[in-house]
């Protein structure tokens, strides 16, 4: 399938901004489901100062800065990708999902594995045992690693309200657990933090998904907007398995993923510093279409 994919970000400033520098994640990586085929990000007012550069997750980082006064930013990213489905992970070699924690513990002498960063607590998915009781009755004994996460994801899905008005960005994920509403960030750092206090490595996914669906098939949450999501590392097969608990199902050919990172602090949109703009506004428009390419 190919995709076009149009994200608008509009600031309104008063007073108006003197100086601005931001960092902006706006460009789709190439991934085992999807090749970026083109990609232009257009800022205004012009800027000279821009710089792309690979941060540590091997995710494009859009520099740039203003020197100019203005009272509005609007910053557009157009983007062509080609995506499929991906490749499908095997359920007869998914190891007990005890063997993956058992793996990514550590002991002297055994290489170092990169999923291991992901493991850990990170800013936005903290330590709490309140995360290894909620999904424990997924994680039963034996049970095949993308079983017991597909089961924590239809559970999150099962139980949780998404409700856009209930949380802020900085909304802590065991108040967001405790609460049992959301949006798809706090339902990607809610099953991140189950995962990661259970001892499996598991990273945030930042994204889109496609504005309309195919005839027949419901609309999903997260159109119109970014979007995130799950993945979680099997080490036998060598692979990330993403999982969407917002819309409760696996990736698809109509997801397109932009960056990954250990929580939504490291792949936001957009942030930045400003001299000035004591008060703005913000508005964020997404677009993800089909397109005919011969």
């Amino acid at each position: 399938m190919y995709l076009g994919i149009t994200h608008e970000t509009r600031y309104h400033y008063q007073p108006a901004v003197g100086t601005a520098m931001h960092i902006a994640h706006m460009k789709p990586r190439d991934t085992q489901h999807q090749r970026l085929l083109s990609h232009q990000l257009n800022i205004l007012p012009e800027t000279e100062h821009k710089q792309d550069v690979l941060d540590v997750f091997g995710n494009t980082s859009q520099y740039f800065s203003l020197q100019t006064v203005h009272p509005e930013l609007v910053v557009t990213a157009r983007s062509v990708v080609e995506t499929d489905n991906g490749p499908t992970p095997a359920l007869e070699e998914s190891q007990a999902w005890e063997s993956v924690r058992a793996h990514f513990r550590y002991r002297a002498g055994v290489a170092f594995d990169p999923a291991n960063e992901f493991v850990f607590p990170s800013p936005y998915v903290p330590w709490a045992p309140e995360f290894a009781d909620f999904a424990q009755p997924e994680f039963q004994a034996d049970k095949p690693l993308f079983l017991a996460v597909q089961g924590l994801m239809q559970k999150i899905h099962r139980e949780f309200k998404y409700d856009p008005k209930s949380t802020e960005v900085s909304t802590p994920a065991l108040e967001a657990l405790r609460q049992r509403k959301g949006v798809c960030q706090d339902f990607a750092h809610i099953m991140i933090a189950c995962c990661r206090n259970l001892g499996l490595p598991a990273r945030y996914v930042s994204g889109y998904l496609l504005t309309e669906p195919p005839p027949g098939q419901p609309r999903l949450i997260g159109n119109d907007a970014t979007h995130a999501w799950v993945s979680v590392y099997d080490p036998q097969q060598g692979l990330w398995l993403d999982f969407d608990p917002t819309n409760n199902r696996l990736l698809g050919e109509d997801y397109v993923t932009v960056a990954w990172g250990r929580d939504f602090g490291d792949v936001s949109p957009m942030r930045g510093v400003i001299h000035g703009g004591a008060n703005h506004t913000l508005e964020v428009a997404v677009t993800v279409e089909p397109l005919k390419i011969e």
